[in-house]
């Protein structure tokens, strides 16, 4: 029976989020040589009406789920959970941009466009169902963040981030795709369900060996995009060195859709040999939390304080999935939903509170915020007790289902010295709130002004978000329960 290579209006529905980025990220681009200087603005305000509608296209789609494009992409209700989560990070960090981009002068359709195909590219990782697929959504969302980096093309600090981060990030997608390649030699395909049907089939004569040098090559890769140790160098330099509404949205978008896509291989392609990859992943988790939590206790910049926080906290999501559960991968989707808001909501005051050309990233610069602005230092109190895990927040439940799930996946010991670097972490969140509550501001210091709308909409809605989940996670954590047997 002939193939047709002409895509079915349904086919079209289920990749319908991922045309619409694309289409709107050229058009900014496009638009941009003409309008005016003062009419930028407008910019802003079409990426988060794009992002909103993909959102809507999102929903759309799951009412209508299944394969697409020959069962390369598949919409289910795992995909559509990142697919909304990476397009409302991306709302989130246009609305912190806006004002920041005015502020050093670089507004442009170029910084929405790179942002939208970036995100394109998330979607296009939480839903593709064969390598080949993930690894080119893999790259779309990449090379849009190399750029993204290094954005200030005239400060150094952004210069050596995009660097490092491009050598560092081709790097490791060279191994992931010299194990896509490893494992198609072994299997014959890249489909992930064909190939878990092969590993489940002893008649099959698949090479374990083979298969487990391929496993290896794809966890370098992606342990590099979710920040996780040995992997994890890379963060502190980019996030430090790169725009704070860029490194808000490395720390949360790239970050999500890659776990999408480690959960995807693991829970579907992996299955069948979990048993051998518990150890490197129970080993992982582990250093990650200790390398993020430990590092981070001797920060004095903020930004790569929330760096170091970063790769701590991939370390918790790496609990969940070594756990290799349908209760792991809903308390991982969870987290990162939670770890989303917090996070971008702690980057928007960072991004307020610098001031221009980011000269004011110290710890020693949030002393006395509580008096300079006590609106801004009680909302970062909140996102950093939530990152801690203190009861009422999102943070708390995050923590609570993936040490939960440890727990029933007989990882005790795991969950024991997750819950101890826990309570190393709250010594450099309450750092920081004992600076702004009970230490003189510092001389010198400029009065800030009032924070742009953008700002005061993302924190609005981040603290909001934060509070739902930590009173009433059921919201989330329902739908996450629902969609995480889908993968298998």
């Amino acid at each position: 029976m002939p193939v047709s290579f002409i895509p079915t209006p349904q086919e079209l529905l289920r990749f319908s989020p991922e045309i619409l980025l694309s289409v709107v990220a050229t058009a900014l681009m496009l638009a941009e040589a003409v309008m005016k200087p003062g009419s930028r603005t407008k910019l802003a305000a079409t990426a988060f009406a794009a992002l909103a509608a993909a959102i809507a296209l999102s929903a759309a789609a799951a009412a209508d789920s299944g394969p697409a494009f020959s069962n390369l992409l598949v919409v289910d209700g795992f995909s559509t959970f990142f697919r909304i989560l990476v397009c409302a990070a991306g709302m989130l960090v246009v609305l912190i941009s806006s004002n920041y981009l005015k502020r050093e002068g670089h507004e442009s359709g170029e910084y929405y466009a790179l942002v939208l195909f970036s995100i394109a590219g998330q979607c296009l990782m939480a839903s593709a169902n064969e390598l080949i697929m993930l690894f080119i959504g893999l790259e779309c969302s990449s090379i849009a963040t190399y750029v993204l980096a290094g954005y200030l093309r005239d400060d150094r600090r952004n210069n050596e981030a995009a660097l490092k981060y491009f050598l560092l990030g081709s790097f490791a997608a060279a191994f992931f795709l010299y194990g896509i390649s490893w494992l198609w030699g072994a299997a014959g395909t890249t489909y992930l369900t064909e190939i878990r049907r092969l590993l489940l089939d002893p008649s099959a004569g698949i090479n374990a060996t083979v298969v487990s040098a391929a496993a290896a090559l794809l966890l370098v890769g992606l342990a590099f995009k979710v920040s996780a140790a040995p992997f994890q160098m890379w963060a502190p330099d980019v996030y430090q060195g790169a725009p704070a509404p860029v490194a808000a949205f490395l720390s949360v978008g790239p970050k999500a859709a890659a776990f999408a896509m480690f959960l995807r291989i693991l829970m579907t392609v992996f299955a069948p040999v979990g048993a051998k990859w518990e150890p490197v992943l129970w080993t992982v988790a582990l250093a990650t939390m200790i390398i993020g939590n430990f590092a981070a206790l001797w920060q004095t910049n903020v930004k790569r304080l929330l760096a170091y926080s970063s790769i701590a906290h991939a370390g918790y999501v790496t609990v969940a999935l070594t756990a290799m559960s349908d209760a792991g991968a809903a308390a991982a989707m969870f987290y990162l939903a939670a770890y989303a808001l917090m996070n971008i909501g702690a980057f928007a005051v960072v991004t307020h509170v610098a001031g221009q050309g980011e000269r004011h990233v110290e710890l020693a610069d949030l002393a006395g915020l509580s008096r300079r602005s006590p609106a801004m230092a009680a909302i970062l109190s909140v996102f950093l007790l939530s990152l801690t895990g203190v009861p009422l927040t999102a943070g708390f439940f995050g923590k609570f289902y993936i040490f939960k799930a440890a727990l029933d996946a007989d990882l005790v010991w795991l969950a024991v010295l997750g819950l101890l670097n826990s309570a190393v972490a709250a010594y450099y969140y309450l750092r920081i709130i004992v600076v702004m509550y009970m230490h003189e501001p510092s001389q010198g210091l400029p009065e800030l002004p009032a924070a742009a709308p953008g700002i005061r909409w993302a924190l609005a809605a981040s603290a909001a978000g934060t509070f739902v989940l930590g009173v009433a996670p059921s919201l989330v954590l329902d739908y996450a329960v629902a969609s995480a047997p889908l993968l298998r």
